[in-house]
């Protein structure tokens, strides 16, 4: 979506904000021998408590308010019966919506003991989400977010995983344009003052291929490769986008 008016930016801060929060919240909690089912309904119970709803149910009919994805699981992960392990890396992805307004944040955690390897991992995702966020500027085309991300995943010796990226987001949780972690010249959409998308850049330590489990939802790399993301919904404005799911102290 593109921001109309002030109703609309105060919406979108709204439930970003929420997100924001929640995942902080949730993140908080991972620790070893805590299912990721038992994570899920801390997030739950958050987002009921801003009167939140879960953007994958409410879209999707997703089985889980939020993905929680564990090491070689890059994205989509389904709560369930299965513990969160010391030295696991564990990424939450928590999207809502509120008053028709959606908002869409992710992060990973390492669950000590940490090892170098990972930490390196996740401080490079941070770098790359950072410089999407760098290159999302007001007349720029969208490809540009790619093009800043995929060279830092480059120079930190990094694949990307290129069926997963950014997307729109606002009206609903998948809106285009889609915005890719890769230099895509088909990607040429200017942006505009407004524009509502998420950066989230998906690092890892294999190739960088993924399958989708039986399950139909979880998607895990080939390999068996780790992965790691970070993911804002920003906001175009000039050269200063705006990050409607940043809070204090978070990524």
């Amino acid at each position: 979506m593109v921001v109309r008016n002030q109703r609309d930016l105060e919406g979108l801060m709204r439930i970003g904000q929420i997100c924001g929060l929640t995942l902080q919240h949730m993140l908080k909690h991972v620790e070893p021998g805590i299912t990721t089912h038992e994570l899920d309904r801390i997030g739950e119970e958050f987002l009921k408590k801003h009167n939140a709803a879960s953007a994958p149910i409410t879209a999707y009919n997703y089985p889980g308010w939020t993905c929680i994805s564990i090491n070689d699981e890059a994205a989509h992960g389904i709560p369930g019966n299965r513990k969160v392990q010391p030295g696991d890396i564990v990424n939450v992805d928590v999207s809502a919506v509120l008053e028709g307004y959606w908002g869409d944040t992710g992060a990973s955690i390492i669950v000590p003991p940490v090892s170098p390897r990972l930490e390196r991992l996740t401080e490079w995702t941070r770098k790359a989400l950072n410089a999407g966020i760098a290159a999302a500027k007001e007349g720029d085309p969208v490809y540009e977010i790619g093009r800043a991300v995929h060279q830092v995943a480059r120079e930190g010796g990094y694949t990307i995983i290129k069926e997963l990226g950014g997307h729109g987001v606002g009206l609903n949780i998948h809106e285009g344009p889609t915005v890719h972690n890769f230099m895509n010249r088909r990607a040429k959409q200017k942006m505009v003052d407004g524009l509502v998308i998420t950066i989230e850049p998906f690092l890892n330590l294999g190739k960088g291929k993924i399958y989708t489990e039986d399950d139909g939802w979880t998607l895990r790399t080939r390999d068996g490769s780790i992965s790691c993301q970070y993911e804002h919904t920003v906001i175009i404005n000039g050269n200063d986008p705006i990050l409607a799911t940043k809070v204090e102290g978070s990524h």
